[in-house]
């Protein structure tokens, strides 16, 4: 089969690459559409040291598996987990000491015709939820962690910095809380679609010290994780949504004497993310900026490596099973 093969932070289109063979547990999926993501590219950069098939973000059809899943479109959880482990045993699978991870550790990814995960990981795709806006549902499940993690109400003051893909989503899913919300970012385009949505937004200089009671930071950059900091109030809660390739210095005696609460957040709820996508009430299509083949997908990685692009999806077959 085809797939985008990731090796000594060298990618490279490979045709021989063999077919999973799913072991007891797991569904052979073939993969339909996949999203490229900023870890994607910060594997690439050598933020993991990972080999083999990119990509987490899919949505796919189950050809082995389930009769009742056989030739349905799905999503997955990317976190494959042992279930035995004391994580998994405590409720806390996605830190399971044995996990595989879907294109980020141990385990092949979605930038193929095929994967393969556990069945327990497969989540069905609404009939009346386009192709393209359910490849979005692992990144706003992740959007969603922090609503499992930190209670937010509309009496919160709530800063999101980063207009990108990851925080467009979570600027989105957190709007639904109520919460007095602010987005800075860097791009007018990109402020614009929350803007539209009814979202306060700005640039950085319009953020006042100390103003916040929980900040959001998506940028994946010291700059951002800085303006995060200095916008919180004295035990202000500080989220971070985004992986580093290099190491983050910050000063540690400001958190402590503020008594700021750090919270690292990743994998989220993907039943919730499903409904939020099906119902409409987070609205991803305008940050689906291309389209390309798997055979183009060296070309589609470039697009999404590109300053100021949002979302670039790979489609896995010329023809397309279902209407996007």
């Amino acid at each position: 089969m085809q797939a985008l093969w990731l090796e000594n932070n060298q990618l490279q289109l490979r045709h021989d690459v063999p077919i999973p063979q799913p072991p007891p547990g797991e569904a052979l999926v073939r993969v339909v559409q996949a999203g490229i993501c900023n870890t994607d590219l910060e594997l690439i950069r050598g933020y993991y040291p990972y080999k083999g098939i990119l990509g987490h973000e899919f949505v796919g059809v189950v050809e082995q598996g389930p009769t009742e899943l056989q030739g349905q479109r799905v999503v997955g959880e990317i976190n494959a987990v042992c279930g035995q482990c004391h994580y998994c045993q405590h409720g806390q699978s996605t830190h399971c000491e044995n996990r595989t991870v879907l294109g980020i550790a141990n385990r092949h990814g979605a930038f193929a015709d095929y994967l393969s995960l556990p069945i327990e990981n497969l989540h069905r795709v609404p009939d009346n939820l386009p192709t393209d806006l359910a490849t979005f549902t692992e990144p706003v499940a992740a959007a969603l962690e922090i609503q499992q993690q930190v209670m937010v109400s509309s009496t919160e003051r709530v800063l999101v910095v980063g207009d990108g893909k990851l925080g467009q989503l979570v600027a989105q899913t957190l709007a639904l809380t109520g919460c007095d919300l602010f987005v800075v970012g860097r791009h007018r385009h990109k402020l614009a679609n929350l803007s539209a949505r009814g979202i306060n937004v700005g640039f950085a200089d319009a953020i006042a010290k100390r103003a916040f009671d929980i900040a959001v930071e998506c940028t994946g950059n010291p700059a951002g994780f800085e303006l995060a900091r200095r916008a919180l109030r004295p035990r202000g809660i500080l989220v971070l949504k985004s992986t580093y390739a290099g190491q983050l210095t910050f000063d540690a005696s400001s958190l402590v004497v503020d008594e700021i609460t750090l919270i690292g957040s990743r994998c989220g709820p993907f039943a919730p993310a499903l409904e939020l996508l099906a119902s409409g009430r987070v609205d991803v299509e305008p940050l689906i900026q291309g389209h390309y083949p798997l055979r183009e997908g060296l070309k589609a990685v470039e697009q999404a490596k590109s300053k100021g692009v949002l979302k670039v999806l790979l489609d896995m077959s010329e023809a397309l099973p279902y209407i996007r």
